[in-house]
């Protein structure tokens, strides 16, 4: 019964970990899309990658942990982190610029 309850509310804090990490994404996506560049770093801007780091830390950070939390519990690692970090760095001259990637992933993400 004990290991069932552990289990239960490593369970439990995943989701809210999860829905933390939604949550603060989404925030720094809207920043994003507002016109603050930094958050998917295409460019090699140094105040930009300064201004966004705290945000970056904080999201990995929470990704780390709810990577932990689901691999305790058996299950695949954070699609919505892993996908966060693949669209991160540097991108042809022909991409969108982060302001329209941000816009795109908002509208993934919310209703």
């Amino acid at each position: 019964m004990a290991k069932a309850d552990r289990l239960e509310r490593l369970d439990t804090r995943r989701i809210d970990l999860e829905a933390d990490y939604t949550a603060a994404l989404i925030e720094a996506l809207r920043a994003t899309a507002a016109g603050r560049w930094g958050l998917f770093d295409h460019k090699p801007d140094r105040v930009a990658r300064a201004a966004v780091a705290p945000v970056i830390a904080n999201l990995t950070d929470l990704g780390e942990a709810i990577d932990d939390a689901r691999d305790q519990l058996g299950m695949e690692p954070f699609a919505l982190h892993q996908e966060f970090l693949a669209a991160r760095g540097p991108v042809s001259p022909q991409a969108v610029g982060e302001p329209k990637q941000a816009q795109a992933w908002l509208a993934r993400l919310t209703p």
